[in-house]
């Protein structure tokens, strides 16, 4: 919030002129944007009742019972705004979000056309059409729609989400801009919380001094010059915790209290992957770990797994962002792990008021986070070398293994019949069971190229929304490819999706964004995972779980290799066998699924971030088994 209170000069006006519609919408988004939904709603029911059918307030109450998680009550208020506004870009595009969360894909599609219709030249809304078009594999304009995109951003436009960003085949450099755009526009409007008297003073927030939403991201980040040079980390060993200093100059006389902020701490990609690795943590004394879980309770075994892990599990669903950072802040956290980042659910105004000394950008969002509340990001040497933290605004903190944890104690029940999965009983199964988001038409061919070598394979995809299905077998027709050959699976639950992986030979990754927990699942299931990294962290996330498994054959140095080898082990059951057997080898040796030698590693880790922070010195980066 800005200095002055603008929400409480906002409420003034309102007590001024109480019969003023337009003073109670205004409040409501002011509320909505703070993370208030409760006061959101109020304001823009007290705008309807002047005003009935205002379609302003109409929207500002949809988007207040969204957040709330009352889908079609928010589908039935914007619907209503629509047709009162029907000339609206920007109902037309709330109207969007809606209709994506219940499941209404085709609809979605058409009110983000309509909205770009309406506003051609709007970014923002370039974007949301060419994401969601993406997810539905719908290709028409997407050449063009990402042209508009990128070059809004290279522009300055700090319109474009991040996170749908990381599926433009753009560069380093340019997700960068696209973050540090983005967070420079909430800097502007967040005020932190004030420092507690009683902690150190705070380092500097980015590597070249203090963050200003006026300087350049270029003027920030020098780039190689804050690199430091590594050596080689290739079968380093674990890191050992230092003993704890009690010499009263600075040294960790007490157990780090380290929060961890999400919205995914339940039967999602962020809960499964890290649930094991805090059932490790909970035994190692420098660290008491504490889940800010921004999302409710689901009632599942992984939500029970992680109440059980955590030393406190906090729900802070559907508060304010204020009421979030203060109860980060009453819990006394040394370091804040966001484990969202600019991905959905998130709250990066939560981080910006910077609850905590020191604040992490770790797993969920593969990039940067362009923030000058941000100081380190967990990564590593695979994931991103040397040559793309120059792009990072964070100090890269390297752990000696791969970045990604996972849960060694994943069940993998026995599967069903191949038929039942509606495979055909013989033949080559090559999967990708990543988003269809993350699909694109350069990704299909080269799995299309890939099936036309492997005569009688076919292609295992996650189910798309809408007519996603439809459109990719109209893709392989298109190519010569029988549309038969594309079987479809839905989502499963987590255990009968592992079962399922069973019969999948092959899994063929996409480009630019990586299989993150999909592929850690495929390995984890005996199915071995061929890729393409990159040169952006979301497109190196595959290989360093290959790297780090020791098998980088299963990297590929570009489409060409790609599509060889896959023919190559397609059409050679016995060294696909062979490699199959090394990767299960591989998967009780090589440390990869080790979470307890994770764990070691993680909390070396942290406990070097807290000691140069109570030591009084800013971030730097951190390299395993270096002295800081």
């Amino acid at each position: 919030m800005q200095a002055g209170d603008p929400r409480g000069e906002l409420r003034r006006a309102t007590q001024r002129e109480p019969g003023d519609a337009m003073a109670w919408i205004v409040l409501s988004e002011a509320e909505l944007d703070a993370g208030d939904v409760a006061a959101g709603e109020a304001a823009a029911l007290r705008a309807l009742a002047l005003q009935p059918g205002h379609p302003e307030a109409l929207a500002r109450l949809g988007r207040a019972q969204s957040m709330s998680n009352r889908r079609q009550e928010a589908v039935a208020s914007l619907q209503a705004a629509a047709r009162n506004a029907p000339q609206h870009p920007g109902i037309a595009v709330w109207l969007g979000h809606v209709l994506e969360d219940v499941g209404e894909a085709e609809a979605a599609a058409d009110a983000y056309a309509r909205a770009h219709v309406l506003l051609p030249e709007d970014a923002q809304i370039a974007a949301y059409l060419l994401a969601w078009r993406r997810r539905i594999c719908d290709w028409r304009d997407l050449d063009a729609l990402s042209r508009q995109v990128r070059q809004a951003v290279n522009a300055g436009n700090a319109a474009v989400e991040p996170f749908a960003f990381l599926s433009e085949d753009a560069s380093a450099a340019e997700q960068l801009r696209c973050a540090w755009l983005r967070a420079s526009e909430i800097a502007r409007t967040v005020r932190p919380l004030p420092q507690p008297e009683s902690t150190s003073p705070l380092p500097p927030l980015f590597k070249g001094g203090k963050a200003t939403a006026e300087r350049a991201p270029e003027a920030l980040l020098p780039g190689a010059a804050n690199t430091c040079t590594q050596p080689d980390l290739d079968g380093l060993e674990s890191i050992e915790i230092p003993p704890f200093e009690k010499d009263g100059s600075g040294g960790i006389c007490s157990p780090i209290r380290v929060g961890f902020l999400s919205n995914g701490f339940g039967a999602h990609p962020t809960g499964l992957l890290t649930v094991a690795l805090f059932e490790a943590l909970r035994s190692q004394p420098t660290m008491e770990t504490h889940l800010f879980a921004l999302n409710r309770s689901d009632g599942s075994p992984i939500r029970q797994r992680l109440q059980a892990a955590a030393h406190a599990l906090h729900d802070v669903a559907l508060r304010p962002h204020e009421q979030v950072a203060a109860s980060i802040r009453d819990a006394g956290i040394d370091l804040l792990f966001d484990l969202r980042g600019w991905g959905g659910g998130g709250m990066p105004e939560v981080l910006a008021m910077r609850p905590a000394p020191v604040q992490v950008n770790w797993l969920a969002y593969p990039g940067t986070s362009g923030a000058p509340w941000i100081d380190y990001v967990i990564a590593d040497r695979f994931v991103l070398p040397d040559a793309l933290a120059g792009h990072f605004s964070e100090h890269v903190a390297h752990l000696p293994r791969c970045f990604q944890p996972s849960d060694p104690r994943r069940e993998i029940p026995a599967p069903p019949s191949r038929a039942a999965c509606g495979l055909p009983d013989e033949g080559i199964v090559f999967c990708c069971f990543n988003n269809s988001y993350k699909l694109n038409p350069a990704t299909f061919a080269r799995a299309m190229s890939v099936l036309h070598g492997v005569p009688g394979s076919v292609l295992w995809l996650l189910s798309a929304p809408g007519r996603g299905d439809e459109r990719l077998r109209d893709a392989a027709r298109a190519v010569g490819v029988d549309p038969a050959r594309l079987v479809f699976m839905t989502k499963q639950p987590h255990a009968d999706y592992l079962a399922r992986l069973r019969h999948a030979d092959l899994f063929l990754d996409s480009t630019p964004y990586n299989a993150h927990t999909t592929a850690s699942d495929a390995l984890w299931s005996g199915c071995p995972v061929l890729t393409v990294p990159g040169a952006t962290f979301a497109a190196r996330v595959a290989g360093s779980l290959n790297h780090h498994l020791g098998l980088d054959e299963m990297n590929a140095a570009d489409s060409a290799q790609y599509i060889a080898h896959a023919i190559a082990l397609g059409t050679d059951p016995e060294r696909l066998h062979a490699l199959r057997e090394r990767l299960a080898a591989l998967s009780t040796t090589s440390g990869l699924f080790d979470m307890d030698a994770f764990a070691l590693d993680f909390s070396a880790l942290v406990l070097r971030m807290a000691k140069r922070h109570r030591q009084g010195l800013s971030p730097a980066p951190l390299a395993p088994g270096a002295s800081d």
